[in-house]
This record gives structure tokens, C-alpha cells and sequence, in this order.
């Protein structure tokens, strides 16, 4: 069961995301939902590469059969740096909206654009 708690950490977390990105009205609610996916997707990847007692591909002497794979790390570098020009974007939209709308909630600023 303890193998298996990255994974269920993963679907827990994508889901509470989910959710909020959904659910929830406020526009900084639903950027936080964005967030909670990629770091979920994030942690699936990290999971993934991961090896009992395997250590960093770093050293050249140690044994091969030993080491964690280093894709899925180098992956998850490069969703944190697109993750978090991507929440910055979409913060940044936020406040737009709020100064021309004065409103964060999407149902809200929906009717207005009609």
C-alpha cells in the first residue's frame, strides 16, 4: 500500500484541483486549481522515475541498474518553470480584469462581455 501513495497523492491532488478549476467562481480560485494540477502532473512524473535504493545519475562509477531515471526529473524542471510563467500570466489577467470589471467572478464578467 505504501508503493502505491505517490500515486494515490497524485489523483487526490489533480482532483482537488479539478475541482476548484470547475467549481469554484472566483478567478484566483480557478488559477489555484491550475496550480494544484501541475503540481499534481509533477508529482506523477517525479513517481515515476523513481527506483527503490536507486541513486542520482550523477556519479559515472556507480552501477547502472542502480540509478533513478533522469528524464522525468528534467521534465518535471521544466513544468515548474512553465508552470510558473504560466500562473504569473494568468495572475496578471486577474488583475486586469479586476481594474476594468471590478469583479473576480467568472460569472460576472461573463455577463459583461455580452
Amino acid at each position: 500500500m505504501l508503493f502505491n501513495l505517490p500515486f494515490i497523492t497524485v489523483v487526490i491532488v489533480i482532483g482537488l484541483g479539478l475541482y476548484a478549476m470547475l467549481y469554484k467562481r472566483n478567478l484566483i480560485k480557478i488559477v489555484i486549481g491550475l496550480s494544484l494540477v501541475e503540481s499534481g502532473v509533477n508529482l506523477f512524473l517525479v513517481s515515476l522515475g523513481y527506483r527503490n535504493g536507486g541513486i542520482a545519475p550523477i556519479y559515472t562509477s556507480a552501477p547502472s541498474t542502480h540509478m533513478v531515471l533522469p528524464t522525468p526529473q528534467a521534465l518535471t524542471l521544466t513544468s515548474i518553470v512553465i508552470g510558473v510563467a504560466t500562473t504569473a500570466m494568468l495572475l496578471s489577467f486577474c488583475v486586469v480584469i479586476y481594474r476594468n470589471y471590478g469583479t473576480l467572478d467568472a460569472r460576472k464578467v461573463r455577463r459583461l462581455r455580452e
